[in-house]
């Protein structure tokens, strides 16, 4: 509607002003000029407006416009004659767009020829009840040869205003498609480009995941009170984890440099507004759920305002936490992140409605390598999440519960951390 108001408005400046470039053909006070040409191609470009109005408000201010440039002229002003003199342009142009709002002209845009040939008919309609309106107020006669010159002249500026019309249209849609052209071809280069980095992430995560084994393994060992400690057997197996602890350094270092190609060229910052950290989770976690098949509501819950709190840190916590919560739900649930403010300290709960922690269990869940999750295998999980996430919580100064409700169905975990340790330094 802005846009329609803002066509208007150069409608009431223009049209009256390129009614003066005019010629006289019928030697009397009827006047044929640039002003419908300017009117019919502003019309073409309303959208919301009732195409009605601009006819009653441009022939106003023509009207206007015309009584007060022969008051300048003339040095003088007589209601009677002057207005009678040029009010009947005001019905040209109001006959004029309430024909052209009646047969829905802008609804035609894609058969050029029929609007053409509307627009020549409006015209010749538009200009008679002009004429008729001059006859019956100033004596004005026209003639069949009057009406063959008007006919000609409307043919000749409706097409005209039509063509010119179009050749905009077509640019628009060049222009459209072109930059469509571009944006599909930018998204190829995009998905190849992320199909290769997620080649790369996969041999990321099984060395990862490989590095985790081997280190339970030998956290295993030194565990037992019988185990023997052999430099010469322990050596090796250090060797080979900085091995594979330096090729993933290297994959990241490659996929860093690739992704950086790929985002905007947007300053990164490590701090960030809570609310993008939890729709982050959320967005992540939702696209997770669909890759598993399943049909899970996430609701997040942030009353409270903070300071913009580290993203790695919050993300390594809630992350975690919520794709466990995805992965106890079985087929449908629902996953809630609240995160709220208590005295200097910042409070998240994650819960759901999955399968839920058995009372015997509560205790282990937290000591590196207990696992639940087993690959379609029937190999383990390194079982280190729940104990990464609790030693750095515990690292940050916080703490981690767990919360069955077995009549609501609902398992929470909640973090209690001090807001200063998330936040940037001199804030």
């Amino acid at each position: 509607m802005k846009e329609d108001l803002f066509i208007l408005a150069l409608m009431v400046i223009t049209v009256p002003l390129t009614g003066e470039l005019k010629i006289h053909p019928f030697h009397d006070t009827f006047r044929i000029s640039f002003a419908t040409p300017i009117f019919l191609f502003f019309l073409l470009w309303m959208k919301k407006l009732p195409l009605f109005i601009p006819g009653l408000v441009v022939g106003f201010f023509v009207v206007a416009f015309r009584v007060a440039l022969d008051f300048l002229i003339k040095g003088s002003f007589q209601l009677g004659p002057d207005f009678i003199f040029h009010f009947s342009a005001f019905f040209y142009y109001a006959a004029y767009s309430i024909i052209f709002c009646l047969v829905k002209a802008n609804r035609l845009h894609q058969r050029p020829l029929l609007l053409g040939s509307i627009f020549v008919l409006i015209d010749i309609a538009a200009s008679i009840i002009e004429l008729f309106f001059r006859y019956y107020f100033l004596g004005n006669k026209f003639s069949v040869s009057t009406l063959g010159l008007i006919v000609i002249i409307a043919i000749i500026r409706s097409f005209f205003v039509l063509s010119f019309f179009n050749i905009i249209k077509l640019n628009e849609v060049r222009m459209t498609v072109k930059q469509h052209q571009e944006q599909n071809e930018h998204m190829l280069l995009l998905i190849s480009s992320l199909y290769a980095e997620s080649i790369q992430i996969k041999k990321s995560l099984k060395d990862a995941e490989d590095i985790t084994r081997n280190c339970y393994d030998m956290y295993q060992d030194l565990q037992n009170p019988n185990y023997s400690l052999n430099p010469k057997d322990l050596a090796p197996k250090l060797l080979s984890i900085a091995g594979q602890v330096h090729e993933i350094k290297k994959d990241n270092q490659r996929l860093q440099a690739g992704l950086s190609k790929m985002i905007s060229a947007e300053n990164s910052t490590d701090y960030m507004d809570i609310n993008k950290i939890g729709n982050i989770i959320i967005q992540t976690n939702e696209k997770y759920a669909r890759s598993l098949g399943k049909d899970i509501k996430f609701i997040l819950d942030i009353n409270d305002y903070f300071p913009h709190l580290h993203i790695y840190t919050i993300l390594s916590l809630i992350n975690n936490l919520t794709s466990n919560s995805v992965e106890s739900i079985n087929d449908t649930g629902i996953i809630k992140i609240s995160i709220h403010k208590k005295e200097e300290l910042i409070e998240f709960e994650i819960s759901d409605n999955g399968v839920g922690i058995p009372e015997k269990k509560r205790n282990l869940i937290f000591k590196p390598g207990y696992t639940t999750k087993y690959d379609v295998n029937g190999k383990p999980s390194t079982g280190m999440g729940l104990s990464y996430v609790k030693e750095l919580i515990n690292n940050l100064k916080g703490s981690i519960t767990l919360e069955n409700d077995c009549i609501e169905n609902k398992t929470a975990f909640i973090i209690q951390l001090p807001i200063d340790n998330l936040i940037e330094k001199g804030w």
